[in-house]
């Protein structure tokens, strides 16, 4: 598959009517997976998540990522926390994004599996150098039916106990059906922001929050939190963007693209019930008969689609525009807060 993305003319009236001059010139991704399709097993391991992702890309290396933002981003200094996919083999993901760790200086996340040992995970921070770790839900149990999958059943206790011994940090994806506003997700992250006061949690993709119902009434108790940041990867929920600023504030939200799902061609809707879906050239992605999220649109309207990387920093420049956001408040969900977050002012020109 080649490498970056096929810009084309509506990108370019995109970013430069829209983007361009919102974004500030030095913009860092906290939130991308990296690694080589020969890392993929035979039979992937997708339990409990989407499938649509798996359309896009078969692979994401880091010279794919650096040409990627060069296209996505002209004129602008990117640069990225980098970090293993889950559903493909950990120790070689592992290993190669170590490998690239130590020749970037770049942090770096480990995947972790829920049997991974904690002195697995010590070796990782303390002498490999990685910054925390990214575990996932389809790494919980087996035993653990797909949709009853809880947070602790694949970032166990004596996980968290380790790198918080050790100031680290965990990138977290949260399962579950509900998403955000299921009452037990929101209690075991209340539980995490209570008893791991030296670690730093980023709940990724605003708790999966994707339309404005799968917000729910989570924030009148996370809004309460002093710790605990998000991320806005993936999302074009303007409205999800907007609540997580209003109750937390433009300190703890951070920029993250999922690369290389970003490349997505595509636009979202979502329905009265808040199911999204993903609308995509036909025929661009192959058969996604059989994915409940996507739908196709035929051209010549399909001409008038941008990447799903515009679509997010369109919504997060709506959400701004509502909140009146200035330009230093944006600058730090785009680049400060990940820079400070993990230590990487040296990568601001």
């Amino acid at each position: 598959m080649a490498m970056g993305i096929n810009v084309t003319d509506f990108d370019r009236e995109i970013y430069e009517k829209e983007l361009r001059d919102f974004l500030p010139d030095n913009i860092i991704d906290c939130h991308i997976h990296i690694w080589k399709k020969e890392f993929k097993p035979d039979v992937p391991n997708r339990r409990g998540l989407v499938s649509w992702p798996s359309m896009v890309a078969e692979d994401c290396t880091y010279e794919d990522m650096v040409l990627s933002y060069q296209q996505f981003f002209p004129g602008k200094n990117v640069t990225a926390v980098l970090m293993g996919d889950p559903p493909v083999i950990h120790t070689l993901s592992n290993a190669y994004i170590k490998e690239l760790h130590d020749k970037t200086g770049l942090p770096a996340f480990y995947l972790t599996s829920w049997d991974t040992p904690p002195e697995e995970i010590e070796h990782a921070i303390k002498v490999d150098g990685f910054c925390g770790i990214k575990p996932y839900l389809n790494a919980a149990p087996p035993y653990v039916p797909a949709k009853e999958i809880r947070i602790f059943d694949f970032l166990p206790h004596e996980h968290l106990e380790v790198v918080d011994r050790l100031g680290g940090k965990v990138m977290l994806h949260i399962a579950r059906d509900l998403r955000l506003r299921d009452p037990l997700n929101v209690v075991q992250l209340m539980e995490i922001e209570r008893r791991y006061k030296n670690m730093q949690l980023i709940v990724a993709h605003i708790g999966r929050a994707y339309s404005p119902q799968d917000l729910g009434d989570a924030f009148d108790t996370l809004e309460k939190t002093e710790n605990m940041v998000f991320d806005f990867t993936a999302n074009c929920c303007e409205a999800a963007i907007e609540e997580c600023l209003r109750r937390v504030g433009s300190k703890r939200l951070l920029f993250g693209s999922d690369l290389p799902i970003i490349k997505m061609r595509m636009y979202r809707r979502t329905d009265e019930t808040g199911f999204y879906y993903n609308y995509v050239p036909r025929g661009l992605y192959g058969d996604v008969s059989n994915d409940p999220h996507m739908r196709e649109v035929d051209y010549p309207e399909a001409d008038r689609i941008t990447t799903f990387m515009y679509e997010e920093l369109l919504a997060f420049k709506a959400a701004a525009r509502t909140l009146k956001l200035t330009d230093s408040q944006i600058e730090d969900v785009m680049c400060n807060n990940t820079a400070k977050i993990f230590g990487m002012e040296k990568f601001i020109k």
